[in-house]
């Protein structure tokens, strides 16, 4: 176990550089696709070139990893801690969970309203309800905590701006855009929490 705690520095930063580089990576590959046009899901899409490989590279193995990580910051959880980081760090497994799922469930691009879209949009809005009140419950905390000011601000900041981009700036912006936002806002915490925890 020792051995593997050596690599949870690097863990995050994996897991957010896949799931980055297979949206830009994939979408570069696929004609006709438009970065702030279109949404990150239509790359694993049902009968789409090379979705497979997009919805493992994309979504699953980066939703695995931050399970790993959401494991990795609950078991450094002290037993006198307070319940909102013991709650918010099972909420954050849950969202690993439910972000791995959204490459298990494609959508289906040329049926919006199909079983299959509607499975996948579940799976993301799992993610979304999971993560933001996991995040921020995580920072508040991690607060009352001796030198956890700077892991409270990670959560908190991914917390908040994740759930604007995936609840509140689709109504200013265009929705693809504001998808992302709150992608990236994810996959900076993921790539930053277990380094910023271990200071």
């Amino acid at each position: 176990m020792q051995t593997l705690q050596r690599y949870d520095p690097w863990l995050g930063a994996v897991g957010a550089a896949l799931f980055i580089l297979a949206v830009i990576g994939f979408g570069a590959a696929l004609p006709g696709y438009l970065p702030l046009g279109h949404p990150v899901a239509l790359l694993g899409a049902l009968g789409v070139p090379h979705a497979l490989a997009f919805n493992v590279l994309g979504f699953v193995l980066p939703g695995l990893i931050a399970v790993v990580v959401a494991l990795r910051l609950l078991a450094r959880v002290p037993r006198t801690a307070p319940w909102s980081l013991r709650v918010g760090g099972q909420m954050l497994l849950l969202s690993g969970l439910a972000f791995a799922a959204m490459g298990l469930l494609p959508l289906d691009a040329s049926d919006i309203e199909s079983r299959a879209s509607q499975y996948h949009a579940s799976a993301w809005m799992v993610w979304v309800l999971a993560f933001v009140p996991g995040a921020v419950l995580s920072g508040l905390g991690e607060r009352g905590l001796s030198g956890g000011r700077r892991l409270a601000l990670v959560h908190l900041a991914a917390g908040v701006v994740t759930g604007l981009g995936a609840l509140v700036l689709q109504m200013v912006m265009p929705a693809p855009l504001a998808q992302r936002l709150a992608f990236v806002a994810w996959a900076v915490w993921l790539a930053v929490v277990l380094p910023v925890a271990r200071r």
